[in-house]
């Protein structure tokens, strides 16, 4: 004896007629209608003269206890009385909610398509699904658009500026523009096909006014074609350089000098000695709060054979002290300032090409301590981007790689 088990379809408007299996053991699902009006293509109007049945449409479904199912429905159609005449009857064919006209697919399979497309490739949703490779594309261009939605944003706190290469190496870069709201929440702004200052500039003059006007500050990285589109489209807005790239700048003349005097080291000591300082490289990069005491201890051997690098690292503990630190803007500047006067009194030299950044960007570097922004929330999306472009091969389509960034990004909250 079998029990019987009732699944809702959560297809608002219809009736079942008949349920069949075919051969492949797909379920066949026979429905009608039960809306006895539509609305007037022409006019608009609602109309309910009934004029005859429109050829039959099957439609895929959500699966059933894992048999594929497909939605047979014959539309209405109805007569409009206000334009029709004699000659001409104007007809119009009934719409139900639940499928596009376009697609093949009712709305609640399509969304179950793009829920599972999160963080997954379309070519493995075409073979899990049975569907073809532009299918899946078209359901993707009906629920997802190649450009944002302005109207979806009260405001903007913070904007960010950063590039990504779309190939490996150091070329074919496009700009990914992303903003954090109040909530902390990232969204993607734009996919723009190039980091010249032209192109950055003309998106930013796109953006409505009322937008414009609610972002406090804009993170970049020492790209000046950034920087001077910020100024001139945004000129209320604080340009801050991120704190990521600083250290990084100032962290790599330690390192150069770093690997300098290993080098230099491995010449004149003999085997045995330079074998105690081995391996020196990882904690000479730590900061010295997180260093465990046998790589403190490994590191005074390697500064006591090394004093220059001693005071490398040293300038670079006393400046990212300075980033910790609670300091206004005024206060950050000064000691900044102080801190180059150290340098350039030393004997050293490894620091001079950041000396030099620091001449040219001293103002937005300092205009972190304002608010203390950075381009965090925007090297967390980079990350996401490239797992994406090694999952998809690579995706050098600009508006399918906006696509797939906001479907990884907003998924699971549209669709889930």
């Amino acid at each position: 004896m079998f029990s019987k088990l009732s699944i809702s379809l959560d297809i608002p408007d219809v009736q079942v007629l008949d349920i069949k299996m075919n051969k492949k053991g797909d379920y066949i699902i026979t429905v009608e209608s039960t809306l006895a009006s539509t609305t007037c293509h022409r006019c608009g109007r609602e109309i309910n003269k009934f004029h005859s049945h429109d050829r039959a449409i099957t439609l895929r479904h959500l699966p059933i206890l894992g048999h594929q199912v497909y939605i047979r429905l014959r539309p209405k159609r109805y007569e409009c009385p206000f334009c029709s005449d004699k000659k001409h009857r104007k007809i119009s064919t009934q719409q139900l909610s639940w499928y596009d006209s376009k697609s093949g697919h009712t709305k609640a399979y399509e969304e179950q398509v793009l829920l599972q497309l999160v963080n997954s490739t379309i070519q493995d949703m075409a073979i899990k699904e049975n569907l073809g490779y532009e299918a899946v594309v078209g359901i993707i261009n009906r629920y997802v658009a190649t450009q944002v939605d302005w109207g979806l944003f009260d405001r903007f706190e913070v904007v960010g500026l950063d590039e990504i290469a779309l190939k490996k190496g150091r070329s074919d870069y496009v700009v990914i523009v992303t903003a954090r709201l109040k909530d902390g929440q990232v969204k993607v702004l734009a996919v723009l096909p190039n980091r010249e200052k032209e192109t950055v500039k003309a998106f930013l003059a796109r953006m409505p006014t009322r937008l414009q006007r609610t972002i406090h500050t804009v993170c970049t990285d020492m790209w000046q074609a950034y920087i001077n589109a910020v100024k001139e489209v945004l000129g209320s807005a604080v340009v801050v350089v991120d704190r990521y790239h600083v250290a990084t700048k100032y962290r790599n003349c330690a390192d150069k000098l770093r690997q300098q005097e290993l080098k230099r080291l491995k010449t004149e000591l003999s085997e045995d000695e330079y074998n105690t300082i081995k391996g020196a490289m990882w904690p000479y990069r730590k900061n010295r709060a997180d260093l465990k005491p046998q790589e403190a201890e490994l590191l005074d051997r390697l500064f006591a054979y090394a004093p220059s690098l001693k005071s490398a690292y040293d300038f670079r503990e006393q400046l990212t002290a300075i980033f910790e630190k609670d300091l206004t803007k005024t206060q950050a500047t000064q000691a900044i300032k102080k801190w180059r006067q150290e340098v350039e009194t030393s004997q050293l030299t490894c620091f001079d090409p950041f000396l030099t950044t620091l001449d040219t960007y001293l103002n937005e570097i300092t205009n972190y301590f304002l608010h203390r922004d950075s381009s965090g929330f925007v090297e967390g999306l980079n990350n996401k981007i490239k797992v994406l472009k090694r999952r998809c091969y690579g995706l050098l389509n600009l508006d399918h790689l906006f696509q797939r960034l906001f479907l990884d990004l907003e998924g699971y909250a549209l669709f889930a």
